[in-house]
């Protein structure tokens, strides 16, 4: 009786698992996904993407097994003069769609375990945080573009408002 027991807590715990992977995907979803190409040598890369979530959420990690570390990035010119900083999270606000596009928010892959070649595709693992503090991930597949694309422009993410958290 007590396998019994045991298999349906362990059955139950596995629906509620995939239920809940099932409903982070609906609540946040991440349309064309794409990875700059890399030359031989070079150990970084900016990643860029759309990102919309039903309720309000916030972009607070990512990471890629390509890639020793993923880091939230904000792009911004001053005069002639270009910055870019890490951080913390990105506000994903109920019904928005915010653009991480090369120009403004975007994730920055360092330490590149390999040179990223146009065609190959790298997987990222999004971690979305919502009320409460309750985290999700979103498996999100990058195809890697020529050096030369540049994709849309990105200045803000979705908001007049900063969505970024110091």
């Amino acid at each position: 009786m007590k396998k019994h027991f045991a298999a349906l807590i362990a059955s139950i715990a596995l629906a509620l698992d995939a239920s809940n992977a099932s409903n982070a995907s609906a609540q946040t979803t991440a349309s064309t996904p794409w990875i700059r190409a890399t030359v031989p040598q070079q150990t970084a890369s900016g990643a860029f993407l759309q990102l919309r979530s039903a309720d309000d959420a916030r972009l607070v990690a990512a990471a890629s097994p390509l890639a020793g570390a993923v880091q939230l990035h904000k792009m911004t010119m001053h005069g002639q003069r270009m910055t870019m900083r890490e951080v913390d999270a990105i506000d994903l606000p109920a019904g928005v769609t915010v653009n991480l596009a090369a120009g403004g928010y975007h994730l920055m892959l360092s330490n590149l375990k390999r040179q990223l070649k146009e065609g190959d595709v790298v997987p990222l693992t999004l971690v979305i945080e919502r009320k409460k503090g309750r985290r999700e991930t979103l498996a999100v597949n990058a195809l890697v573009k020529p050096l030369t694309y540049a994709g849309a422009a990105g200045t803000s993410a979705g908001s007049s408002a900063d969505p970024t958290h110091h």
